[in-house]
């Protein structure tokens, strides 16, 4: 599923680049593959943007009010 919803052009809007478990990883999400994040969010879940809202098939990673308004309007 979520390799629906992660677009691979825009990892850092998925992938919580203040989690301790990134920067104790050293990771580096410019240099990330979408399949390599997305194994490294199901491996340590807090490297996931959270709250993580589904509609449908859209999804929002992480606060975002705004975004969150627009899901319910559509």
């Amino acid at each position: 599923m979520l390799e629906r919803l992660i677009d691979e052009t825009h990892l850092a809007d998925f992938v919580n680049t203040r989690s301790p478990a990134y920067k104790e990883r050293g990771l580096d999400v410019s240099r990330m593959t979408k399949k390599q994040a997305i194994e490294l969010m199901l491996e340590e879940p807090n490297l996931m943007k959270r709250p993580l809202v589904l509609s449908g098939r859209r999804a929002v990673f992480g606060f975002d009010a705004d975004k969150y308004e627009d899901l319910s309007r559509k």
